[in-house]
């Protein structure tokens, strides 16, 4: 299994240390009840480590007027809002929350060039408040496509996530599905698309990064 190089550092940290507990009790003689006791969670721990930081392979689904998932995650909104930061006018919003259990890698949603990018620092609401979006620690990128279209999405920061990192700058070209940012430790990802978008996604649906097609524009 593949790992994020964001987990590098974490997962070396966790390896030494839940090894020096368990070493630790070895030297103290400590009875076998205790050690299980105390092992198996650290186990179990560990082995979530190591899987939040995986990073499968992903074949994007690629279509001229698609707009895939940024993210792996569960559908929680889908609705027609004021975007205020950027376009400042009506767009449809389709936000996708990720639970510590998904991959957290993050992936661009159409291809094109970066023409807005802009962190925000800010608080730590569960990632599902309705604030989230514009209190929260975040990040809000732009794609204009080769047609002129473009698509706005954010990564925001939850009450766990304090981690967002992000590898892309505006004027960057990108590519639809390939790897641009990873949020650490559940969070959730904004798309604001244009009004008149047909959606093809429904609340609650499960979405994969780079392979559900959540909209197609005109």
């Amino acid at each position: 299994m593949k790992l994020h190089r964001e987990g590098y550092k974490i997962i070396l940290i966790s390896t030494l240390l839940f090894s020096g507990i368990l070493f630790g009790l070895s030297e103290m003689d400590a009875p076998q009840w205790l050690v299980v006791l105390l092992g198996i969670p650290l186990l179990v721990l560990y082995v979530l480590i190591i899987r939040f930081f995986r990073d499968p392979a992903r074949y994007a689904n690629t279509t001229l007027n698609g707009v895939t998932s940024p993210c792996d995650g569960k559908v929680v909104v889908i609705e027609e809002v004021e975007e205020t930061e950027y376009f400042k006018d009506k767009r449809i919003q389709i936000s996708v929350f990720m639970s510590p259990l998904n991959v957290h890698v993050n992936r661009n949603p159409i291809s094109g060039v970066v023409s807005y990018f802009k962190y925000h620092p800010g608080k730590y609401l569960v990632a599902w408040h309705p604030k989230s979006s514009t209190e929260n620690e975040r990040t809000t990128a732009v794609i204009k496509s080769d047609t002129g279209t473009e698509i706005l999405f954010r990564q925001i920061a939850g009450a766990v996530a304090r981690r967002i990192r992000w590898y892309i700058k505006p004027g960057d070209k990108t590519t639809q599905g390939e790897e641009m940012g990873f949020i650490k430790f559940g969070s959730r990802v904004d798309i604001f698309v244009p009004v008149g978008t047909k959606i093809n996604v429904e609340i609650n649906q499960t979405v994969t990064a780079a392979e559900t097609l959540l909209a197609t524009y005109t």
